[in-house]
C-alpha cells in the first residue's frame, strides 16, 4: 500500500519556523520526484517546492524562495520542508506528493497556522 505520511504542522507565530516531514512507503522512493503543495480553502492546490530524484534540482515558488528549504533522505524515504520566517499568509494545509511520468501519489495534509 502506497502511503505518504505528512507531519510537523502546527501553530507558530509570524517569523517563526517549522519543519514538515513526509515519510513514504509502498513504492521505490528514490525513483520519484517529491514535492510539497499547499491549498487554501476555495483555492487551487499550488506547488511550492519540489526536489528531483537525484537531489540535483530543486524548485521553489517565488513567494517562498529564500524562506523554505526542501530536502530528502533517500535512505529514510523521507522528504522535509524547512519553513523559516513564516507569515500569516502561509497558513494553509500542506501536502506532499511523489510522482514519476506514470504515477502520482498524494499524502494527507498537515495544517500550518501562522499567527500575526
Amino acid at each position: 500500500e502506497v502511503q505518504l505520511q505528512a507531519s510537523g504542522g502546527g501553530l507558530v507565530q509570524a517569523g517563526g519556523s517549522l519543519r514538515l516531514s513526509c515519510v513514504a512507503s509502498g513504492f521505490t522512493f528514490d525513483d520519484y520526484a517529491i514535492g510539497w503543495f499547499r491549498q487554501a480553502p476555495g483555492k487551487e492546490r499550488e506547488g511550492i517546492s519540489c526536489i528531483d530524484r537525484s537531489l540535483d534540482s530543486q524548485y521553489y515558488l517565488h513567494s517562498v524562495k529564500g524562506r523554505f528549504t526542501i530536502s530528502r533522505d533517500n535512505t529514510e524515504n523521507t522528504v522535509y520542508l524547512r519553513m523559516n520566517s513564516l507569515k500569516p499568509e502561509d497558513t494553509v494545509v500542506y501536502y506532499c506528493n511523489a510522482r514519476t511520468r506514470n504515477y502520482n501519489y498524494w499524502g494527507q495534509g498537515t495544517l500550518v497556522t501562522v499567527s500575526s
